[in-house]
């Protein structure tokens, strides 16, 4: 049954993705579409689109689609909340929260590190595939194999707010941030005074808190302590997730498929993750992501010294952080 359920999720979550950033889904697939989805993959020479289930044999339900009739109206029912309201494409920030709910976002995150007004932590992580057959260089990381790199925004209660997939592994994350939607997002939302953790991997900016390098006794060292305690919830995300979904892990081998094709199972399986959380799905023994199996944090690739001197002015805003709070 959990085979089964787990086979389910994906399909319907695989129908609901898009490689279009900040694109939402207003409804869930019907049933037959599902239904025709799952036969395609088991059967691709024999691929319908629309099938009557209630008009097929017993056995030939469970030859064609590895499920028999009762589990998929058990399926079905379970899954009816899930099935009948809109499905949101994880990339809003935050996700489905709306500005009313903002104090309890970053209520959450205070609890954490005791840092104001914190609505989400940033990072990227590399999620491996064979070398592409164009453009193979640009795929090639820091540690020589060939990437994707994933850029993820969450919050506190390790919901993934946001996941940017579109990306190949040379590229820096400051630079997918910046080509991102985030920039315009977090402006909206300024005149509440809210921002966003980041690692030294990006600028400092009005709505991006990153640590002080070289920081002086003692208010910046609390200040980046508790910086490093509050970023924390992404690093423990990028484990919670390629343990669940080890074909995200590198001990898991590369997803063999073309980087549109790995966009694509990275963010289902974000929001597999999220669902996990909503439905507390428990973590099996054997994914527990403290196992040693999955990887420690990326290294960070400083921003360059330019970046930092045209943010020189948005460290004001993170010294009044420090001097109201960290002193």
């Amino acid at each position: 049954m959990a085979r089964q359920m787990s086979l389910f999720w994906w399909a319907l979550t695989y129908m609901t993705c898009t490689r279009k950033e900040e694109q939402s889904l207003p409804t869930a697939p019907s049933l037959h579409s599902l239904l025709g989805h799952m036969r395609r993959w088991w059967n691709p020479p024999v691929y319908r689109p629309l099938v009557d289930l209630l008009t097929m044999e017993e056995q030939h339900v469970i030859v064609t689609y590895r499920f028999d009739r009762a589990t998929i109206q058990e399926l079905c029912t379970q899954l009816e909340p899930d099935l009948m309201s809109p499905i949101r494409h994880p990339t809003g920030i935050p996700p489905d929260v709306q500005v009313e709910d903002l104090p309890t976002v970053k209520g959450d995150f205070y609890a954490v590190g005791h840092i104001p007004n914190v609505i989400g932590a940033i990072d990227g992580t590399h999620v491996a595939l064979p070398p592409p057959h164009r453009s193979e260089q640009v795929y090639r990381n820091r540690k020589s194999y060939h990437s994707m790199n994933v850029q993820m925004v969450c919050l506190a209660d390790q919901y993934i707010s946001l996941v940017n997939a579109m990306f190949p592994g040379s590229v820096h994350d400051a630079y997918i941030l910046r080509n991102s939607s985030i920039p315009g997002m977090m402006g909206q939302l300024q005149r509440h005074r809210v921002w966003l953790l980041g690692d030294s991997g990006y600028p400092n900016l009005s709505w991006l808190l990153t640590p002080v390098r070289n920081p002086r006794p003692r208010a910046e060292e609390r200040y980046n302590e508790a910086h490093g305690w509050t970023r924390r919830v992404i690093e423990r995300i990028f484990s919670l997730l390629k343990a669940r979904f080890r074909c995200l892990h590198m001990t898991g081998g590369s997803l063999f498929y073309s980087p549109k094709k790995v966009c694509d199972i990275i963010i289902a399986c974000s929001m597999l993750h999220n669902l996990a959380l909503r439905r507390q799905v428990p973590f099996l023994q054997e994914d527990d992501p403290d196992d040693g199996v999955v990887a420690a944090v990326e290294p960070v690739e400083p921003v360059d010294s330019e970046e930092d001197e045209a943010d020189e002015e948005d460290n004001n805003n993170r010294e009044s952080v420090i001097q109201q709070y960290f002193q």
